[in-house]
């Protein structure tokens, strides 16, 4: 995973606290960690790193509603949330839930670009792109189509893993991902056109209707809680038997929550309604895990929606 995120308080020994109290939240010492974040917010009230940190902690010790507390104070300092309180606030049902706050998404990955696919690869046995690349393939021999696209969209392209699976494929490859720290990672393999930094509906927004034959997203939807203006755009964008294939992680019950991995995952049932409220159809939809975390699969799906 990345290193973690520290914004300065400004205050050189409201760091330096803070510096220690992290060190003894990773020894287990979390009492004595929150009382030096005390101490730090004291110095510097709008801390943000302190705040959520605390926050975190909070909960770890069980002090469920101190945690919320923190957590909006967290939120409260720092506009942008880069530390990503309010997943944290949605996690602990604090908030209703609603999308990832852009600012969080965007320092997340910059953070991770440069060992990203280290991380993936060999920490998390990361396998998204090969599965996408299997089922999408397959949806094309079916059809009696050739498994060949002449225009595709990469959207959450991260540093390329899943345009490399589909190189030999596609003509013509943009790549989409909100962090530009991925985006500089992309342009370094030499697989996209095009590389633009946006969200996945800003990013499919400017595409002209019937422009792209493949959209690809892999492990990438997990970071989207409500994926129906990401297909109603797809339907768009897709041409004429063209077909969107993306990864989710699941659970076993209904809609859409956030899992312990602070990642939305969502249900079969609703993957299936919300592709068929876009207008388009379930051509694969199987249960695969995309990646490893704990050491242990991660529940998923490989889907591909198809136009007609």
């Amino acid at each position: 995973m990345p290193a973690r995120l520290f914004l300065s308080s400004g205050d050189l020994i409201a760091d330096r606290r803070f510096e220690f109290a992290r060190d003894l939240q990773l020894k287990g010492d979390l009492p004595a960690a929150a009382d030096l974040l005390e101490q730090a917010i004291e110095l510097a009230p709008n801390f943000p790193s302190a705040w959520f940190t605390l926050g975190e902690i909070r909960e770890q010790l069980g002090q469920h509603e101190a945690a919320i507390a923190a957590f909006r104070r967290a939120c409260a300092s720092d506009p942008h949330d880069r530390h990503g309180a309010a997943v944290w606030l949605m996690r602990l049902g604090a908030d209703q839930l609603g999308e990832m706050p852009k600012g969080y998404v965007q320092a997340l990955f910059d953070q991770y670009a440069p060992r990203f696919e280290a991380a993936l690869i060999g920490d998390l046995g990361y396998r998204a792109p090969q599965l996408l690349f299997k089922a999408a393939l397959s949806v094309r021999v079916k059809a009696k189509k050739p498994a060949f696209f002449k225009r595709a969209i990469d959207l959450g392209c991260g540093t390329g893993l899943a345009a490399s699976a589909f190189a030999k494929e596609v003509d013509n490859f943009i790549g989409i991902d909100l962090s530009p720290g991925m985006i500089e990672q992309a342009r370094a393999t030499g697989l996209y056109a095009e590389l633009e930094v946006a969200d996945m509906v800003e990013g499919l927004s400017t595409k002209p209707d019937a422009s792209a034959n493949l959209l690809l997203a892999a492990d990438a939807m997990c970071y989207v809680s409500d994926i129906a203006p990401v297909l109603v755009e797809a339907e768009r964008v897709l041409a004429g038997g063209g077909v969107f294939a993306f990864t989710l992680e699941t659970h076993n019950g209904d809609g859409v929550i956030i899992g312990e991995g602070l990642r939305y995952a969502h249900a079969t049932d609703y993957v299936r309604g919300k592709i068929t409220a876009a207008g388009l159809g379930v051509a694969y939809l199987e249960a695969a895990s995309p990646r490893n975390e704990d050491n242990k699969p991660v529940q998923g799906l490989v889907v591909v929606a198809a136009k007609t």
